[in-house]
């Protein structure tokens, strides 16, 4: 059947465009992002492995047995986590891939601080503006529902390859949770508690940073942790655009037609994935 409408051609016209009259913001952003990550990686595998695993899994006990004030049942929950997470990591040493973990935490880490930099106050937006409301909305459904492999087309036309459009990928894969659940988290505040603050006199800023977010903060750390597990899913696919990490390798696997170097890459992103997703609930839930 002929095509009637031609939509794809004038998306092109526009990120064509786009690319010809920013040319020195894409440039700009590339090369902030590849320096946050290698700094990053700079920075963490400076340190010998074994003083970070210690640290993460003494982190991970504080926050977990911190919540029932480091009493009995405390104890058990942060032993149990910190001693998954020194198994974990030292399973990942012992496979040769700690280079490649260190790199793939790293751009996780850079594409949550942007995508939560971002989401946060357009979730504080949505939250107390309908027409925000009303324009986000239909973006964030689009986001969440456009295949990923399709963001990484524009992501190559601005930034070549790289870890900045495996960045820019994940970020917009990774956003929507951010909006939504910061948006959620300030809607669902008891309104008898946002008047009774406007009956003391309190500011329009003083509601949102002394009660409205104060009270969302469980729902809005739910969404850290979504963003972040999203992000961690991205990395295959950032592989694709020459993004670093265990997705390169797991890439490189399928393309070897290598099952020993994709489950042992795979196994270790699945073991990533649950020691920051432990670590983020333990932040985001009460007692």
């Amino acid at each position: 059947m002929e095509k009637i409408i031609d939509v794809g051609t004038y998306i092109e016209r526009g990120i064509n465009s786009l690319e010809r009259n920013f040319s020195f913001l894409w440039t700009a952003i590339d090369n902030g992002i590849s320096w946050l990550v290698d700094s990053m990686n700079n920075f963490f595998l400076f340190f010998p492995f074994w003083l970070i695993i210690i640290f993460v899994a003494l982190l991970a006990y504080g926050l977990k047995a911190g919540k029932y004030g480091f009493k009995k049942q405390g104890f058990k929950q942060g032993i149990g986590i910190s001693l998954f997470i020194i198994f974990g990591f030292t399973f990942i040493v012992l496979l040769g891939y700690w280079k490649d973990a260190i790199e793939t935490t790293t751009l996780v880490l850079v594409s949550t601080f942007i995508a939560l930099l971002l989401g946060i106050p357009l979730g504080i937006l949505t939250a107390r503006s309908k027409t925000a409301d009303t324009i986000i909305r239909p973006i964030l459904d689009l986001m969440q529902t456009m295949p990923a492999f399709v963001y990484l087309i524009p992501a190559i036309f601005f930034f070549s390859v790289g870890n900045s459009p495996g960045v820019i990928a994940t970020v917009i894969f990774a956003l929507p949770p951010a909006v939504r659940l910061t948006s959620l988290g300030i809607r669902n505040v008891p309104r008898e508690t946002v008047e009774a603050g406007y009956a003391f006199g309190a500011t329009e800023s003083q509601i949102l940073y002394k009660i409205q977010l104060p009270l969302a903060m469980p729902t809005i750390l739910a969404g850290v942790n979504q963003v972040i597990l999203l992000a961690l899913s991205m990395v295959v696919i950032a592989s694709m655009v020459g993004a670093r990490g265990l997705g390169s390798i797991v890439y490189q696997g399928i393309q070897q037609n290598d099952i020993a170097k994709g489950f042992e890459s795979g196994l270790s992103i699945v073991i990533l994935a649950i020691i920051l997703d432990r670590i983020t609930q333990s932040i985001g839930t009460k007692k």
